[in-house]
């Protein structure tokens, strides 16, 4: 029979300290068990530069695998398992309609200082990098949206709107002193019509995953499970949030089920975030307490990177057919350079 788990094993043998393989959170279970380093996508980015192997197969969306083709060092390579696993938030953010956008705001003397959620392209990327700007992930979005704050007078947050809005609460900053940016194929629609003097400008995004969580689900999920506890990832839109018990990162999420699993046993966890992770907690931590989803969320894209895709890979990379993530030169200055100014801010 056909045993692809080990043939994996296999390969990883043979080619030893030349291959690393890194994964998301987000992946199922049969693609994590492969995985040498397994983080959301600040660890992940933060662990690149640690990596002395000459390969390094990213299992994560196309986003993530250029991240990591960036922070690459001299001599290494990175492969993606299935070149065709997007991210349908970083398709909300073309390049070269943000820099639009980016100028039309300069030129009506509101400049603002970009930060741009680490789910874009390495063109979005290179672009507020230019700008003056950096990149973020949901666990550091409060570090570095303040890092923001405190370089200009205003800053243009994207492409999630959620996270932008949940992260401007956790630092105070008012309902009055946001705006979601209206945003058309050529840029601001009806410039004059809006307050860009506003504090925070919001691009209008969102991950379609978090964002089909509502307020009905956690009313449900208090009348299913009475005494609950409910967290969620801060992708979800505000008004969910604000009736969790807490809300947080992936990496805060492992963290928390960790905790109510070792210091309330019998608890009832309900998670609002991609059912992978939350389908793994429940197996880590099922003799101690019971976590369940707050909803269906399933990432489509995630789930394009399958064993099976992964076990090509390895045999491509062993005959010397496998093509590693090609990234275009005249992007990767500004790009880079927005993806270290966030791990310079928030220490490596």
């Amino acid at each position: 029979m056909h045993n692809i788990t080990a043939e994996i094993a296999t390969l990883k043998q043979q080619f030893g300290t030349r291959l690393c393989i890194m994964g998301h959170h987000y992946q199922n279970n049969a693609v994590v068990q492969h995985c040498d380093i397994t983080g959301d996508s600040l660890e992940l980015a933060r662990r690149v530069a640690e990596v002395v192997a000459e390969y390094i197969v990213f299992c994560g969306v196309s986003f993530m695998g250029e991240s990591a083709a960036l922070l690459a060092g001299p001599g290494q390579s990175v492969y993606v398992p299935n070149p065709s696993a997007d991210c349908l938030m970083a398709r909300m953010t073309p390049a070269t309609l943000v820099r639009c956008v980016l100028e039309q705001l300069a030129q009506a003397g509101f400049p603002a200082v970009p930060i741009a959620y680490v789910n874009t392209d390495v063109a979005l990327k290179s672009v507020v990098g230019e700008f003056g700007g950096a990149v973020c992930t949901s666990a550091n979005a409060k570090t570095m949206l303040q890092w923001a704050l405190d370089r200009g007078e205003r800053v243009f947050f994207l492409p999630d709107r959620h996270l932008g809005n949940n992260t401007a609460t956790q630092l105070g900053v008012g309902q009055s002193e946001r705006h979601v940016l209206r945003v058309g194929a050529r840029g601001l629609v009806d410039p004059a019509t809006q307050p860009l003097d506003r504090r925070l400008l919001l691009w209008p995004g969102c991950c379609a995953i978090h964002a089909r969580f509502a307020p009905e689900d956690v009313e449900a999920a208090r009348d299913t499970y009475p005494g609950c506890r409910i967290i969620a990832h801060p992708e979800c839109r505000e008004e969910v949030i604000a009736m969790c018990d807490a809300a947080g990162s992936t990496a805060y999420l492992i963290r928390e089920a960790m905790r109510v699993a070792t210091t309330a046993p019998g608890t009832t966890l309900v998670i609002g975030t991609e059912n992978n992770l939350v389908s793994r907690l429940a197996s880590r931590h099922a003799k101690q307490c019971r976590i369940v989803a707050l909803g269906h969320a399933i990432c489509g894209n995630m789930a394009k990177v399958t064993e099976k895709k992964l076990l090509q890979t390895l045999i491509a990379l062993a005959d010397g057919n496998a093509t590693p993530m090609m990234l275009d030169e005249t992007l990767v200055p500004y790009a880079r350079l927005a993806l270290t100014r966030m791990l310079d801010a928030c220490g490596h």
